[in-house]
């Protein structure tokens, strides 16, 4: 007797967060600005819809075209419940890094599979005032994300790193050299970052395939030749590193995420609240999310 699939198939959606310059690449259709409003507030910014080839896409500025919204700032929760309510199933996040390994080099492409929290100011959580859910986190990155992430690497070319951890800090500074140091000695510890973390926590309570694509644009302050890397050569990196990002994207477009995840019902056994001890507004806050889960409302 054959088994039943734990989860069905359905149609990827891909979402992209990341710097607001990434949906400008060839061969990208069909695109238009969407304007989400959401329980949570305003997304980061208009999101930008577009297709190659047969997929859908939304694209994300995380900070705001412009750069405007410092790490601490971004809407995590608007753009997480913004990307969900487009159908968004599965969601690829862009950021540049710092290495946190020498074999790690700037313009090297890593595909993260942990994260450390180090922030001190940031949304949590989805489930709060009223409502309590506990969703598993161990394995915080979908394997299936970063299972295309990873042909996609290999069909563009370009070096990459599998695994390790991404420290996420609060920021908008930078590590001091004590702290760099400190994170270099726990074990796994590849990159370092300040939005990853958040993104993560928000997708997978919202049943979102997530993984990072990470863009080493420089080491950290805990190496020896920091302080001869100049701000012009940085951007110069990161604009290489972008340039590779627009082709792994495409790739992934063509080749999209597959197989079941974790993520996709990762609420099943996770709302901890009655559903009749459940308060009208947090029902209807997160709907999107849990009316599936919950007997229909009386």
């Amino acid at each position: 007797m054959t088994s039943t699939p734990p989860f069905s198939p359905e149609p990827v959606v891909l979402g992209v967060i990341g710097g607001s310059g990434l949906y400008e690449m060839p061969g990208l259709e069909r695109v238009r600005e969407v304007r989400v409003s959401t329980p949570f507030g305003d997304p980061s910014d208009a999101l930008i819809e577009g297709w190659l080839g047969g997929q859908q896409l939304f694209f994300l500025p995380r900070h705001g075209r412009g750069h405007r919204l410092t790490p601490t700032e971004v809407p995590y929760q608007a753009n997480i419940w913004a990307l969900k309510s487009l159908g968004v199933t599965d969601i690829v996040s862009v950021s540049a890094v710092g290495s946190m390994r020498e074999d790690i080099h700037p313009g090297d492409m890593v595909l993260v599979d942990q994260f450390i929290d180090r922030t001190v100011s940031r949304p949590r959580t989805f489930f709060d005032r009223g409502i309590v859910a506990h969703v598993g986190f161990a394995d915080p990155v979908s394997p299936r994300v970063h299972a295309a992430l990873a042909r996609a690497c290999a069909e563009v070319g370009v070096r990459h790193h599998l695994g390790g951890a991404y420290v996420c800090i609060e920021g908008p500074q930078f590590s001091t050299r004590a702290e760099s140091n400190t994170f270099r000695t726990w074990p796994g510890v590849a990159v370092i970052g300040m939005t990853n973390l958040p993104e993560a926590r928000l997708a997978r309570e919202a049943e979102i395939a997530y993984a990072t694509l990470a863009l080493a644009t420089d080491y950290d302050c805990w190496h020896a030749g920091h302080d001869a890397v100049t701000v012009e050569q940085v951007i110069a990196t990161l604009h290489a590193n972008i340039a590779n990002a627009q082709k792994i994207i495409c790739a992934i477009a063509l080749d999209p995420p597959r197989g079941p995840c974790p993520s996709q019902d990762a609420l099943k056994f996770a709302i901890m609240t009655a559903p009749a001890a459940i308060p009208r507004e947090a029902r209807e806050r997160l709907a999107l999310f849990i009316d599936k889960y919950l007997p229909p409302k009386g």
